[in-house]
């Protein structure tokens, strides 16, 4: 098993490939959040805990890429959601276990890959979900190359909800108690401003 220190065999998918409606529709993994791009935050936050990082987005391709990761666009149309961004994203790297984490969660913590890699290894579960005092973030998962298949053809044939597709297969949970703030989601821009009040608490002490 690999120690707490060391990037753990994982591929980090940051999903920035919706909609956004409720942002009247702009991009938004590029929206700032002091300064910063969300995209940014979430990356930074992640980069010292994986050993890849890959961005799922399918417009403004050439400003994520300037984040300095690589970055995939889905290859089904009509914005298909997250399992297929997550598809889209496997095709490009060889590490064993995938992280997905949507592009809206600035202030992740800093174990959460260490902690899923660990469960999962631990229970012997291809699947590993995030949770905390509010709920289960079921877009906030860690899988094994080999759910891939099922994936794929979940999504073939029509599947999007990523819950009804989890039910599928032995799952853990784990849950995160340290930081209330950890998975603030940006989802409306009152959500930005009240991010903007502790983001000072968790900017990095050098840009990224």
């Amino acid at each position: 098993m690999s120690t707490r220190n060391e990037p753990r065999p994982i591929c980090a998918i940051l999903l920035a490939g919706g909609r956004a409606r409720r942002f009247e529709g702009r991009d938004k993994g590029l929206i700032p959040l002091a300064g910063r791009p969300l995209a940014a935050w979430v990356a930074g936050r992640l980069r010292d805990q994986v050993a890849e990082i890959v961005l799922n987005a399918n417009r403004n391709q050439a400003r994520y890429a300037a984040l300095g990761y690589a970055v995939v666009a889905d290859v089904l149309p009509e914005y298909p959601g997250p399992l297929a961004g997550i598809l889209a994203a496997a095709r490009t790297t060889r590490q064993e276990w995938l992280l997905s984490v949507p592009c809206d969660l600035p202030f992740l913590p800093r174990d959460l890959a260490p902690r899923l890699h660990d469960q999962a290894l631990g229970a012997q579960a291809p699947l590993v979900r995030a949770a905390d005092a509010t709920g289960t973030h079921y877009a906030i998962m860690l899988l094994h190359q080999d759910l891939l298949p099922d994936l794929t053809h979940y999504v073939d044939e029509g599947g999007r909800q990523v819950q009804a597709w989890q039910r599928r297969h032995p799952t853990q949970t784990v849950l995160f108690e340290a930081d209330p703030r950890a998975f603030l989601n940006i989802n409306t821009p009152d959500d930005l401003r009240a991010a903007e009040q502790c983001a000072p608490r968790y900017a990095p002490a050098t840009p990224t």
